[in-house]
C-alpha cells in the first residue's frame, strides 16, 4: 500500500528554536522590531546562538516563515485507493487549515510586514514569504491534485494551474480583508473551505466522480 505522507518538513525544529520563532512572530505583531538583539532578548538566548542556528537575519526570517507555513498540511491518503470522498476531504481540510493559519494574528502581522518591506526594499522579507509561504504551500498540495488525476477523479493539464485555481477559490479576497481588519470565524472557515472545494471539483472533477450535493 502506498500512503502519501504529510509533506511538511521532516526536520522538526527543537523546542528552543520554536521559542525563537514565537519571539520573531510576537515582535512582528507588536511592530517592526526585527533585530537580532530584540529576538535574542525576547527568546532569552544569545545572539551567538541565533547566528549559529540560522546564519543571519534572513536565515532566521526564512526559518520562521517555513515553520509558520508548515502548519498548512496536505494530510495522509492512500494513492492506490483514493476515492472522491477522500479527495474532497483532503482538499477541504487543506483549505480550512490554510484559512486558519492565515487568519491568525501572527500571519496577518507577517504578511503586513512583508508587504511593507517589499514596497520599501527594506529587507528580503517579501521574497522570503513568497518563496517559503505561498510557493511552499503549492508544493504540498500539487501531489494531492496529481494523485486525484492519476486516480481518474480530476481532469487538468497542468498541476500548477490547477493549484492556482484552487488557491484562488479558497483565498478570494480573504487576505486583503484580513489585512484591513476583517476576521474569520471557525464557521466562516468551514463554510468557505467546503464551498471552494465543491467549486474546484465542479471545474476539474470528472463527471462520473463528482460528489453528490
Amino acid at each position: 500500500m502506498t500512503t502519501t505522507p504529510d509533506t511538511a518538513d521532516t526536520d522538526e525544529p527543537t523546542a528552543r528554536q520554536q521559542a525563537v520563532f514565537d519571539a520573531v512572530l510576537s515582535l512582528m505583531v507588536e511592530g517592526d522590531q526585527l533585530t537580532m538583539n530584540a529576538v535574542a532578548r525576547r527568546a532569552s538566548c544569545s545572539k551567538e546562538t541565533l547566528y549559529k542556528w540560522f546564519g543571519d537575519r534572513d536565515g532566521l526570517l526564512t526559518a520562521t516563515v517555513q515553520w509558520q507555513a508548515a502548519r498548512v498540511r496536505a494530510g495522509r491518503y492512500d494513492a492506490q485507493t483514493l476515492d472522491i470522498a477522500t479527495l474532497r476531504d483532503s482538499l477541504k481540510d487543506f483549505a480550512a487549515n490554510w484559512l486558519t493559519v492565515i487568519s491568525s494574528p501572527t500571519s496577518i502581522a507577517l504578511n503586513r510586514l512583508a508587504i511593507g518591506h517589499a514596497a520599501s526594499r527594506k529587507s528580503n522579507l517579501g521574497s522570503i514569504v513568497l518563496a517559503n509561504g505561498r510557493l511552499a504551500i503549492g508544493d504540498r498540495l500539487r501531489p494531492v491534485l496529481e494523485a486525484g488525476r492519476e486516480a481518474g477523479l480530476l481532469a487538468f493539464d497542468d498541476s500548477e494551474t490547477a493549484f492556482r485555481t484552487f488557491f484562488g477559490l479558497v483565498g478570494r479576497d480573504v487576505q486583503i480583508r484580513l489585512l484591513l481588519g476583517d476576521a474569520l470565524s471557525e464557521t466562516d472557515i468551514a463554510r468557505d473551505a467546503a464551498r471552494a472545494t465543491d467549486q474546484f471539483l465542479a471545474l476539474h472533477g470528472r463527471a462520473s466522480a463528482a460528489p453528490k450535493a
